[in-house]
């Protein structure tokens, strides 16, 4: 898809975790870390067990909190309010991408597997709140999260927009598929940093080499992306 293409669109839509902030931030590790704590605690057992079943849940249902909330009937808003409560030094303040979203036409948009204070607290401290014209959450798709099609029809259902007005940015592949299938453009915004560690159904783009059909673009740097549109 030529890039003018995307110029033509008037909706925006962004992840949050590693996509609106550098992966490099490696702001997940405290959350996967605060996960293991969390799985341990409620499930009773060792830390290294905590683990394999805390990325078992990911792979088998989504999340881990999806996987605790089906599997032992868990209240989310205590798995929430305890794995995204983290220190967030390791953000950047960025002014040149503040300026860059309100450069873009027409309405943007967070749609995160994260709780609503997580992209509150992301937001308010890389200096980015009162640019989204709205948030959504895993509590608003009733912790449901991407890329299940109910969360997607949940988001359309709250903001009431077209999606071939769209354009999706997202760091995980995966997510990306359902977007494109309803007629998002899409763009994956990659990372060199090394995630061998995860599962690879986890792992942030690390390349932009072999993107896959549902990819109509790729960067490595969003705030260049977002004024190469608006230049």
């Amino acid at each position: 898809m030529p890039f003018e293409a995307l110029q033509t669109r008037n909706v925006w839509v962004f992840d949050l975790d590693n996509t609106l902030y550098p992966a490099e931030c490696d702001l997940f590790a405290e959350i996967d870390q605060r996960m293991t704590d969390f799985v341990a605690r409620f499930l009773r057992m060792d830390k290294v067990e905590a683990r394999k079943v805390q990325k078992q849940y990911y792979a088998e249902h989504g999340t881990t909190l999806n996987g605790l909330m089906s599997l032992h009937g868990m209240d989310p808003a205590d798995f929430l309010a305890h794995v995204h409560e983290i220190d967030l030094s390791p953000l950047p303040q960025t002014p040149d991408l503040a300026a860059a979203l309100k450069a873009l036409p027409g309405q943007k948009y967070i749609y995160t597997n994260g709780s609503r204070r997580h992209a509150e607290r992301v937001t308010d401290y890389m200096g980015l709140s009162g640019i989204f014209d709205g948030q959504f959450a895993i509590e608003d798709s009733d912790y449901t999260p991407k890329p299940n099609q109910s969360s997607y029809d949940a988001f359309l259902e709250r903001f009431g927009f077209a999606p071939d007005r769209a354009v999706f940015f997202e760091d995980l592949a995966r997510n990306l598929a359902p977007a494109h299938a309803m007629g998002f453009s899409t763009v994956l915004v990659h990372s060199e940093k090394d995630w061998s560690h995860e599962p690879e159904n986890a792992r942030p783009a690390a390349s932009g080499d072999d993107r896959p059909d549902h990819i109509d673009y790729v960067t490595g740097n969003l705030t260049q992306f977002l004024q190469g549109l608006t230049a």
